[in-house]
């Protein structure tokens, strides 16, 4: 391996905790100027409300190329699996009417 190479490297810690992950079928995300809220919720049937996994903030810079990442993840995904489904249900979209978080 080149220096170069090498000094683009980066070494990632994960938790055995954190490796264990969490499990949502619902996301709130609001924004302020500054930064970006993602709620990653579960939600049960049948139950009256969800509870929030996992909450991650970002700047709006990290969370476009959040997007950007997310959005050729989910292409290369469909090429190798197929379209994914979106099925009509009583779930509200991943970013109904909640207000916009103010820092």
């Amino acid at each position: 391996m080149s220096k170069q190479q090498d000094e683009k490297q980066m070494n990632i810690e994960l938790s055995e905790e954190t490796s264990l992950g969490v499990y949502s079928n619902l996301a709130v995300i609001t924004h302020s100027p500054s930064e970006v809220v993602c709620d990653f919720i579960q939600v049960m049937p049948g139950m009256p409300k969800g509870k929030v996994r996992s909450r991650v903030i970002m700047n709006p810079q990290n969370a476009k190329r959040f997007l950007k990442a997310l959005q050729d993840n989910m292409k290369k995904y469909e090429e190798n699996f197929g379209a994914i489904d979106e099925p009509k249900n009583d779930l509200p979209p991943m970013n109904f009417g909640t207000p916009n978080t103010m820092a």
